[in-house]
């Protein structure tokens, strides 16, 4: 696809930019190893300067860049604002605990000495996406740059100034010239710049295809990979849970982000007895959210961000309602201009329906009845993702039961899955591996060296 702003919300394309050369990129190349012979010596609390100066920059900036948000890929301005937030939160986050998460541990052994330390790597191919274009990048930045790392952003080709903004955020917080670049590149420029011997690493987030390409370009390269990938997470309500909460939570975390997120929750599996108070409640809060113009503070729902995503949804959508679904709301494009799509909520889906084993990036969800926790436990991990879930219950053993046998790289109880930088966070299955965040996160791009001196 060109790279191109393009406003979801009219359809209007209001910048366009031209993809790198070869010869541009290998000057990039070039710069980030030239950069990172130098960077890696300076010290984490130079680096840690800068950080801090980076969270300041997106606090300070974070209506500007909710709006640049708004108008490249449709995200309601109220999300954008928390999005730049977290940013500033994930910067000092690593500012201040890198040196504690990269110290030295030292290790009894027959030497004199013995210890393991953690050296940066170089340049890492960071492939983003464009729903959340400054979280996913921060939270892989951070820790990268404050690891002695560089940074290259291949980012999705639809929130080019974006992945420009982000470029000048950490110029601007001090770091110097080459230490964080953004590639103006296609998709078909990805295994070029991952083969080159400069490259160390790459992190990806992203589809299941995406992931699976630059895991094979990696390893035949014999190149460290993080992937984080699709999810279609449930959300599981049981007898004892508060129930109004969970139906208010249930449908922010279906909806969070226009419903363009892996680890928003897509299938809500409610126990027999609470069903038919859950569907009620779920549906009309549903009806009831807001759609509209994304840089309007009183919208909820903007619009999807792409075109082919839009169609994709409704494909997905009248597809599982031929294979038999019920539709409960919504189930169809919006007449308007824009790529708007109701809040749509199908019930009885069979479990081969494309809905139900595809994950769905929009706001589209369904209902499972199940009738004890066997049940929800099964239907639960009854997909080829692992990335999130979330349970709601007040009984201890079940929810003994709910931590212990779902199948995903975090299970929240009584709450909506979320990362925090504090918490590790990826999947299992087709959802990925590695971990971004906490202090599993900084060390997936460093050498873990042993040393041992006699």
């Amino acid at each position: 696809m060109p790279i191109a702003s393009i406003n979801p919300a009219t359809g209007e394309t209001f910048k366009t930019f031209q993809p790198l050369t070869e010869t541009e990129i290998d000057g990039k190349l070039q710069r980030a190893a030239e950069t990172f012979r130098s960077y890696r010596r300076t010290s984490f609390a130079e680096r840690a300067t800068m950080m801090a100066r980076a969270a300041e920059i997106l606090e300070n900036e974070k209506q500007e860049l909710a709006k640049l948000m708004a108008l490249e890929m449709g995200k309601p301005v109220n999300g954008g604002v928390g999005e730049a937030e977290k940013c500033a939160w994930v910067c000092r986050y690593y500012a201040e605990t890198a040196e504690q998460h990269l110290s030295e541990q030292v290790i009894e052994t027959n030497a004199s000495r013995s210890y393991i330390r953690f050296d940066s790597l170089g340049p890492v191919l960071a492939v983003m996406p464009w729903n959340f274009p400054l979280w996913q990048v921060f939270r892989f930045a951070a820790p990268a740059l404050m690891a002695g790392n560089v940074g290259l952003l291949k980012h999705a080709s639809n929130v080019p100034q974006c992945a420009l903004a982000i470029e000048d955020i950490i110029r601007r917080a001090g770091f110097p010239e080459g230490v964080f670049q953004t590639l103006l590149v296609g998709a078909d420029a990805v295994a070029r710049i991952l083969e080159d011997r400069r490259v160390a690493a790459a992190t990806l987030t992203g589809s299941e295809k995406a992931g699976r390409s630059v895991a094979a370009i990696a390893g035949k390269q014999i190149k460290k990979t993080v992937l984080e990938l699709g999810g279609s997470d449930p959300f599981i309500v049981m007898p004892s849970a508060n129930l109004d909460e969970a139906v208010t939570t249930a449908v922010k975390a279906r909806t969070i982000n226009n419903g363009q997120s892996c680890i928003a929750a897509k299938r809500f599996i409610v126990a027999d007895e609470i069903y038919e108070e859950f569907e009620r409640s779920f549906v009309a809060q549903m009806q009831a959210l807001r759609v509209g113009d994304p840089t309007d503070k009183a919208t909820e729902i903007g619009p999807l961000a792409m075109e082919q995503i839009l169609k994709d949804v409704d494909d997905q959508v009248q597809r599982s309602l031929a294979a038999g679904a019920i539709l409960l709301t919504g189930g169809k494009r919006l007449d308007r201009p824009g790529h708007f799509y109701e809040p749509t909520v199908l019930a009885n889906v069979p479990r081969e329906a494309p809905v139900s084993c595809e994950e769905v990036f929009g706001p589209v969800a369904m209902l499972f009845r199940v009738s004890s926790i066997d049940e929800a436990i099964e239907l639960a991990n009854t997909t080829t993702f692992g990335l999130g879930a979330a349970a709601w219950t007040t009984d201890d053993a079940e929810q003994v039961r709910f931590v212990a046998e779902l199948e995903a790289g975090s299970v929240f109880i009584n709450g909506m899955v979320a990362s925090d930088p504090r918490l590790p966070f990826g999947g299992i299955k087709n959802s990925g591996y590695g971990r971004e965040l906490s202090e599993f996160g900084i060390r997936e791009f460093v050498n873990i060296k042993t040393v041992w001196i006699k």
